[in-house]
């Protein structure tokens, strides 16, 4: 299942001013989240060391790892569980369930001209990373509730 891929942000209304790995950002830095995290699949094992060191940029590891496209492949059982709930966006979905990309504009989309301008950089992760911790540990302790 693709839950998400650059190449449906970059066509249509996309900012002129932006290179097309601009629509790459908002994917790459919840999959870096979830990687880091241990939310990784088999597909990633090996893999998140430039990750750890931070000797690329999350939006440049996603699309050389990933080539843009995040799929149920790039997380584990539990990644893919918490994404569904969390990382998907649907129609019928009520306005009080959590939702990443609500959270990514939120946290990060300050002086900047859109949500496609939002540096793909480690400082940011920085700021977004707090808040998606807080939203897996709330979502593992729902799940261990029920």
């Amino acid at each position: 299942m693709k839950y998400d891929d650059a190449s449906w942000h970059y066509g249509g209304n996309f900012p002129e001013d932006l290179p097309d790995e601009a629509g790459a950002t908002h994917i790459a830095m919840f999959v870096a989240w979830a990687l880091l995290a241990g939310l990784g699949g088999e597909l990633h094992e090996g893999m998140t060391g430039p990750l750890k060191t931070r000797s690329v940029t999350p939006g440049a590891f996603f699309l050389e790892a990933c080539d843009g496209q995040f799929t149920d492949e790039d997380l584990s059982a539990d990644g893919n569980a918490f994404a569904a709930v969390y990382y998907q966006t649907a129609a019928d979905k009520p306005a009080t369930q959590i939702d990443y990309f609500a959270d990514y504009q939120d946290c990060l989309m300050d002086k900047v001209a859109s949500v496609y301008h939002i540096a793909d950089s480690w400082q940011n992760f920085d700021r977004l990373k707090p808040l998606l911790d807080r939203r897996w540990q709330d979502w593992r302790a729902s799940r261990q509730a029920n």
